[in-house]
């Protein structure tokens, strides 16, 4: 009877310790999100801090091993590997964006969307615009440029502002969102480990459908809810936009833009054909030059240069300008480097102390996770932390590295991880309010109250999201791509 009770003693601290073990990582996660939410909203503390600090926090859950370096060297190590992984590309494509401001070319392409649609079709091409542009150039960056036009075209029809302003934020954000090399998307490949080829392919493929979506919206929110355009505190009604003359011919303005998509796009089709010729056919023969050209590091270089090279010949800068500027230009991508590198961080650590071990277990059927369940996992976290702290990119960066280390590895899904990554994305679209600062560059450059930003750009954001999702939904049991 002794022996017994000591039995049931020795089982019942067995299963206490295994429940303990268990939910071990899940107090991880839980403290890390606590702790990036608390010191970003209620704090007020810069995401990279918050980020790094949650990583060290959630380092100190890592099981014990004698193999593993000291808990926060594996921060700083984990933290290297992310820059590594992103950090040139950032750069270079910040460099990219203000070169083709200070240039015009950014200016020619919009000029020639509107000349190739014409006015009627003027939403169309400011949409198009803002789509085109938000893939090397930062969401704010595009606005600050194409809000001028938008006012402009009000000024010479007297109609349909709203429409205007709402088409360039619709084309603007939903790239911002899905495709590389903006930060969000490029950190979601890198953390996923996605294909940057099949990234943007896929990711404009999602785009497309969703921009079309928010058009539609804007048109009937501009039926809906009109708003008058107000002048801006420093506005000069009479200055004029500078003549076509002075811009750079359209073929280079845009070569920034679809030089880089069209190497790294080849290196990806050359790479999977070659994978499926096997020994001895073109593509295999082919493979290595792509694998050189298309690198996204070399594309980036090779495009950036480009995009000096015009900005130099259009603007004929000193120097010391043009060292400002690309001096200017990294600044603001290293800013984005050091967040998107503690995202990186953050997830490593949350994979250390076997975080995904534990969730996996919660959303595995048949010894696979349920599709539509991750997606929509994925799409909410992503979600939350968008209304929470308000940046896009941020909420991106830390779903992505949570989800990564819920899943450990991606191969035990049926479906390319692709699909995960545009889900996070549109979920980073939810929400947009007073602590985002898009939406008060939306607000402030429009001349919009905060009700009037509120009733049309939050709900355009939330249709832009809803459509993202559906098509990823939509093309993960259409085409899987596994």
């Amino acid at each position: 009877m002794f022996g017994g009770a000591v039995l049931w003693s020795v089982l019942g601290v067995a299963q206490h310790a295994m429940v303990v073990s268990a939910t071990k990582p899940l107090v991880a996660l839980a403290l890390g999100i606590a702790c990036v939410l608390g010191m970003i909203i209620l704090l007020r503390i810069n995401a990279f801090i918050s980020l790094i600090t949650a990583a060290m926090l959630v380092s100190l859950f890592i099981p014990e091993r004698t193999e593993l370096p000291p808990r926060f060297t594996m921060v700083a190590q984990a933290f290297g590997d992310a820059a590594g992984k992103i950090g040139v590309v950032i750069a270079l494509a910040a460099v990219i964006g203000k070169c083709m401001m200070d240039s015009g070319a950014a200016d020619r392409i919009v000029r020639g969307f509107l000349r190739l649609l014409g006015e009627r079709q003027a939403a169309t091409g400011l949409l198009c615009s803002g789509f085109v542009l938000a893939v090397p150039v930062f969401f704010d960056t595009v606005f600050y440029l194409l809000v001028p036009l938008a006012r402009s075209l009000y000024r010479r029809t007297r109609r349909s502002y709203v429409l205007y302003v709402l088409a360039i934020a619709a084309g603007g954000a939903i790239t911002h969102t899905l495709v590389p090399p903006t930060p969000g998307p490029l950190a979601m490949a890198a953390e996923l480990g996605i294909d940057l080829g099949v990234m943007i392919v896929v990711g404009t493929v999602v785009a497309v459908p969703a921009a079309i979506a928010g058009l539609a919206f804007c048109h009937l929110m501009n039926r809906l809810s009109p708003v008058p355009m107000r002048p801006l505190p420093g506005e000069r009604e009479d200055e004029a936009p500078l003549p076509d003359e002075q811009l750079p011919g359209l073929l280079v303005s845009g070569l920034p833009i679809v030089l880089p998509v069209l190497l790294i796009t080849a290196n990806t089709v050359v790479k999977t054909l070659a994978e499926q010729s096997g020994d001895g056919s073109l593509w295999h023969t082919l493979s290595p030059w792509t694998q050189l050209v298309g690198d996204a590091n070399f594309a980036l270089w090779l495009s950036a240069g480009i995009a000096l090279a015009v900005y130099v010949r259009q603007r004929r800068p000193t120097l010391g300008q043009m060292a400002e500027n690309v001096e200017l230009a990294l600044m603001s991508g290293g800013v984005i480097i050091l967040i998107t590198a503690a995202g990186g961080a953050f997830g490593a650590m949350l994979k250390a102390a076997q975080v995904g071990d534990a969730i996996q277990g919660l959303f595995a059927t048949s010894g696979h996770l349920d599709g539509i369940l991750l997606l929509s996992l994925g799409f909410a976290i992503a979600a939350v932390l968008k209304v929470a702290q308000g940046s896009s990119t941020v909420a991106m960066i830390t779903t992505a590295s949570m989800v990564a280390a819920m899943l450990g590895d991606t191969t035990m899904l049926s479906f390319h991880p692709v699909y995960l990554a545009t889900a996070i994305g549109a979920g980073s679209l939810v929400g947009s309010w007073m602590n985002d600062s898009g939406f008060w560059i939306f607000a402030k450059m429009s001349g919009f109250t905060e009700t009037e930003s509120l009733k049309t750009w939050t709900v355009l954001l939330v249709v832009l999201a809803a459509v993202s999702f559906a098509v990823s939904v939509a093309l993960m049991y259409l085409v899987p791509l596994r």
